[in-house]
């Protein structure tokens, strides 16, 4: 099966290539670096968002299937239509868990929840790009297919619910030190948490199945554990007895941090717990394995053998300190006007 991934360097892509290429698929990888991409792979080098250079390196190639891990918007998607138009048999859209109704009517969350998010422009120009999707396979029958993963990482990410995206070893520099780290709510909302290995096995199961086009994928692990447990999972992994967690209500977050928004009103501050039988039904060996106290010590381990990837974010640092402050003044403010 010859695929191409738009990506495959990534987080969630990076897990899926190496799948891929463990079952004998011809993997090839389509990025604006240069870099060398995994060993067995082919490289393409683009910028997808241009046509031209896109249409240079993929020429007149007809591909089994496309795996799009870096599409965003409509202008996006209607760009993949127009370049794999009649040259590919499935194309697989990385869709997004977070795009589900905040907060769900029920749990568990399945595919036929309502796709609505008021508070994250990320999750709503993801619903949007579902929705260019099935017009076109309405249309023209382009063989699109939807996956939905939630809140999902590897040995390169520690996913807490406040932290740094870009450089997430600043939260375990921060157990370690001793610093306060903040737990959204009182930290007992359920949440799902997914290791990279695990989700690669539903996604790359999809391929060329020609049953799934024009259906919808979650996939996630099966479990479920409150926040503060995955804060305190994670600091038994960096060796942190006992950390300094602070509750704050999301609310008061989200307005002295208002970037926040979207990622904890949008979606962590909402119980998310996901049924697993679709992806089951398409692919019956998936299953994850990865608990999270073993996966978050493989990351730990990860950031851990080498001094260069334990990068700091000084500028979340700062908020956070100010955001703590501010807190510790209003409960001095309370007691003084309620003690």
């Amino acid at each position: 099966m010859n695929l191409l991934f738009i990506g495959g360097t990534g987080n969630i892509s990076t897990a899926c290539t190496q799948l891929a290429l463990s079952r004998g698929y011809n993997v090839t990888l389509l990025n604006r670096s240069k870099r060398v991409g995994l060993p067995g792979t082919e490289q393409l080098t683009a910028d997808i968002s241009d046509r031209a250079s896109a249409e240079a390196a993929l020429g007149k190639r007809h591909w089994d299937v496309v795996v799009d891990f870096i599409a965003f918007n409509t202008e996006d998607i209607d760009r993949r239509i127009a370049l794999f138009r009649g040259k590919v048999g499935q194309y697989i859209f990385l869709s997004s868990a977070s795009a589900y109704q905040k907060p769900a009517t029920k749990s568990p969350i399945t595919e036929s929840t309502p796709l609505v998010n008021p508070f994250w422009q990320y999750s709503r120009d993801k619903i949007a790009c579902e929705e260019r999707l099935l017009s076109a396979l309405r249309d023209e029958a382009f063989p699109a297919v939807i996956v939905r993963p939630s809140l999902t990482y590897g040995d390169t990410i520690v996913p807490l619910a406040v932290n740094s995206w870009a450089k997430s070893f600043t939260v375990v520099d921060r157990m370690r030190r001793g610093v306060p780290v903040i737990v959204p709510g009182d930290g007992l909302t359920l949440w799902t948490i997914t290791h990279n290995s695990d989700f690669a096995k539903g996604l790359v199961g999809l391929l060329g199945q020609e049953r799934a086009i024009g259906e919808a994928f979650q996939i996630t692990s099966d479990e479920a554990l409150t926040w503060n447990e995955f804060y305190l999972a994670t600091a038994q992994a960096a060796g942190v007895a006992q950390p300094k967690l602070v509750h704050i209500a999301s609310d008061f977050i989200t307005t002295c941090l208002p970037e926040t928004l979207g990622t904890l009103l949008g979606d962590k501050s909402y119980t998310a717990i996901f049924d697993n039988s679709k992806i089951r039904s398409f692919v019956p060996d998936f299953q994850a394995t990865t608990r999270f106290r073993d996966g978050i010590a493989r990351t730990i381990a990860w950031f851990d053998a080498d001094e260069r990837r334990r990068q700091i974010d000084d500028a979340a640092n700062a908020n956070w300190d100010k955001l703590l402050a501010a807190y510790d003044r209003g409960l001095q403010q309370a007691l003084r006007d309620f003690g």
